[in-house]
């Protein structure tokens, strides 16, 4: 009897509270006062990305969503509406299986570790540090940046954490960015190091940490 009770209290809930769908993040449009699994995703992207405010995630979106998804369709200077669609996706760098693109980004950052460090240089047989960026963000992305760290910089969206696939800036000389690096997830980045060439190293280290000064992401 009391499997029977709990079976039609089961039942209830669920009648009452019907399940999240579950897809992949990009699969359908998101808009205000839906609830999905795909929002808290997007809410996840968008806190990479440095557009969600709220203190943590949900599969609702209301008002911080809408705002975040505004603000970044501002920036990205794509229809602004609220609405989470194709150029809002295409924006955030997820395609339509769901994954953020940014996987080629790593793949080929990685591909050219080991390099040597070669002042103005900008190819694989040597790379300095705006050198390297170019090179690999040509290759993965089809993106042109400009040549200098300065130059870099002046361009890009300012974002208040970095994600997988922007780049992250430090001014070793106390007199604006003189050296940058893509961020390749967990903390680490990778740049061409005047004194180890191409490696990775932690953002959060007591070195790197002292000359940090912000991240732009580059779409």
């Amino acid at each position: 009897m009391k499997k029977a009770v709990a079976g039609f209290a089961i039942a209830g809930v669920m009648a009452f509270n019907p399940v999240v769908g579950e897809a992949a993040l990009g699969d359908q449009t998101l808009k205000p006062g839906m609830q999905h699994s795909d929002v808290q995703d997007l809410q996840q992207t968008l806190d990479e990305k440095g557009y969600f405010s709220y203190s943590k995630t949900t599969d609702y979106y209301g008002d911080y969503t809408t705002d975040a998804v505004k603000n970044l369709q501002a920036d990205k200077g794509i229809t602004v509406d609220g609405i989470a669609g194709d150029e809002t996706f295409k924006a955030l760098g997820v395609d339509q299986s769901g994954e953020q693109s940014d996987s080629s980004i790593v793949e080929v950052a990685k591909k050219y570790e080991g390099t040597p460090y070669k002042w103005g240089g900008e190819s694989p047989d040597g790379f300095d540090c705006s050198g390297y960026l170019n090179y690999i963000f040509d290759e993965a992305e089809n993106i042109d940046l400009p040549r200098t760290v300065d130059g870099i910089y002046a361009e890009g969206t300012k974002v208040d954490k970095p994600a997988v696939g922007d780049i992250v800036f430090f001014d070793l000389e106390g007199d604006g960015p003189s050296h940058a690096g893509v961020y390749i997830g967990n903390d680490q980045f990778m740049h061409a190091s005047s004194s180890k060439g191409v490696t990775s190293d932690e953002l959060s280290s007591s070195y790197w940490s002292e000359y940090y000064i912000g991240a732009k992401s580059y779409e």
